[in-house]
Parts: structure tokens; C-alpha cells; sequence
């Protein structure tokens, strides 16, 4: 069983975690990798966009495959 809560928790404290949590390995430094990258993008002003994109989106995704690994 997983903690969805927790899985939400970690992905807010560091993009990328809750996935790895999740047991999502690729994932979550796929996350890690592409957080890094969109703060390198805020150079170019670009990633003020994409990061709260991402990290909002890494949130609810960790949240939800915990949701769903619970159900099986």
C-alpha cells in the first residue's frame, strides 16, 4: 500500500520523489531531469512558465498512480 498523501508531499518537497516513491523509478528522474533543465530554462524567462507546470503536474500525477496502485 502507499500513501497517496505522502507521495503528493514528497513530489512538493522535490520534483520527482513521490513518483519514486511510487515505486516509478525512470519517472521520477525523468521529473528530477526535466526540473533541472526548466530551472536552467528561467534564463530565458521560458521557464517561469514550465516549472510550476511541472511541479504542480509531478504532484497530482505521484497522488493519482498512488491512488491507483492502492486500488489493485
Amino acid at each position: 500500500m502507499k500513501n497517496s498523501g505522502l507521495a503528493a508531499v514528497l513530489s512538493f518537497l522535490f520534483c520527482g520523489l513521490g513518483q519514486i516513491y511510487n515505486g516509478q523509478i525512470g519517472k521520477g528522474v525523468g521529473f528530477i531531469v526535466a526540473y533541472a533543465i526548466s530551472g536552467l530554462l528561467m534564463f530565458v524567462l521560458i521557464g517561469f512558465i514550465t516549472t510550476p507546470i511541472l511541479w504542480i503536474w509531478g504532484m497530482v500525477d505521484a497522488y493519482k498512480v498512488a491512488e491507483k496502485l492502492n486500488q489493485k
